[in-house]
């Protein structure tokens, strides 16, 4: 099957050339080599909103309206879940930086 990008020869950042390989010269090097290509910030300081607005201005993740149904004579109250006319939240600034879920390196092990 295919085998992931990071792990890939010359990349791994653990000193050894693979996953599982045993230790070669210039282990230290190639970690220096490695963290040297990737100029980016292993944090992350925004994220893409899970909730919504309607055409009131209210901010939910779920917008239900109340509708009534008569059903044998009987009067029934149903919510029905509105799915037009909502606008996406957009991008939210964290209150914490998080660390990248793509950020090769341990930072704890237990």
């Amino acid at each position: 099957m295919g085998a992931s990008g990071s792990k890939s020869r010359g990349l791994w950042p653990f000193g050894s050339g693979g996953p599982g390989g045993s230790e070669g010269p210039g282990g230290d090097q190639a970690l220096a080599r490695a963290r040297g290509l990737c100029s980016a910030t292993p944090f992350v300081f925004t994220r893409r909103g899970s909730m919504y607005y309607d055409e009131d201005g209210d901010l939910a993740h779920e917008f239900y309206e109340e509708t009534i149904v008569t059903k044998n004579g009987r009067k029934r109250a149903k919510l029905k879940r509105i799915h037009k006319n909502l606008i996406p939240q957009g991008i939210v600034k964290l209150e914490h930086p998080r660390i990248h879920v793509d950020f090769p390196v341990i930072i704890c092990e237990v």
